[in-house]
């Protein structure tokens, strides 16, 4: 991509072929290759890595669990992790482990091997109540996801032709903002241009201020609450985290 042209941004396509456009938006995620048009920074990694298994037909297979779990969520807290399991629909649950450790904890290990990912994770959990180790045991896939994140204030010197919106502008730990503020600034966006159609350079710069404050205050949100929910001190954490609000 070359960002700023007079006439737009122009865009490089992997088959050889050249568009220029007026305005060229990254809603590409984490990894965006936008991003690099407008931005140097790249996501790092907090630290937190997710492992993610799932339970079907629960209610008919796995009663206790399901008795355990009721209509919403469970939840467990020990230093350094933590593991949540998630009603979906249809009987579906999901479990999330979060915890503590370097991104290449997992080299001894073969993560397509469920049993092998099953075994290391009892093994992290150990001395856990055993209805919740059930929730490993009964486990089907396991699916690997370290958490990363830009910084909490990523913003851009503007570039003529070129933004951002949702994970590409600003990453952040999965506490539930991430992919609603994407929803939110694709609608604002949209607004902004169709109501200054005269001029859609500002129109750009005044959704990307807006978005850069609110996804600032999130971004701050969603790491003090990543950081209390793996946490040394799991109790104190806890009892500190409706603290955090937005300001």
């Amino acid at each position: 991509m070359v960002p700023g042209q007079q006439d737009g941004a122009q865009v490089h396509f992997a088959d050889g072929r050249q568009e220029t456009f007026d305005l060229v938006v990254g809603a590409d995620g984490a990894w965006s290759r936008t991003r690099p048009a407008v931005s140097p920074v790249a996501p790092h990694y907090t630290g937190v890595t997710s492992v993610e298994t799932s339970l079907d037909d629960v209610d008919t297979r796995h009663p206790d669990l399901a008795r355990l779990i009721g209509d919403g969520s469970v939840s467990a807290y020990g230093a350094n992790r933590s593991l949540v399991a998630q009603r979906n629909s249809g009987g579906h649950v999901k479990v999330y482990t979060k915890f503590r450790a370097p991104l290449d904890w997992h080299t001894h290990l073969d993560l397509a091997d469920a049993e092998a990912v099953r075994a290391s994770l009892l093994a992290l959990f150990d001395g856990w109540a055993p209805p919740i180790l059930d929730l490993l045991r009964h486990g089907t896939a396991f699916v690997h996801r370290p958490f990363y994140a830009l910084p909490v204030s990523h913003t851009w010197t503007h570039v003529p032709g070129v933004t951002l919106l949702g994970d590409a502008a600003h990453l952040m730990p999965p506490l539930g903002a991430g992919a609603n503020l994407a929803m939110l600034e694709g609608a604002e966006l949209a607004e902004s241009i169709a109501t200054a159609p005269g001029d859609l350079d500002e129109a750009v710069r005044a959704f990307e201020e807006r978005m850069w404050a609110r996804a600032g205050r999130w971004a701050k949100i969603t790491t003090a609450g990543l950081e209390r929910l793996v946490s040394p001190d799991p109790a104190e954490a806890i009892a500190q985290f409706d603290q955090v609000q937005p300001s």
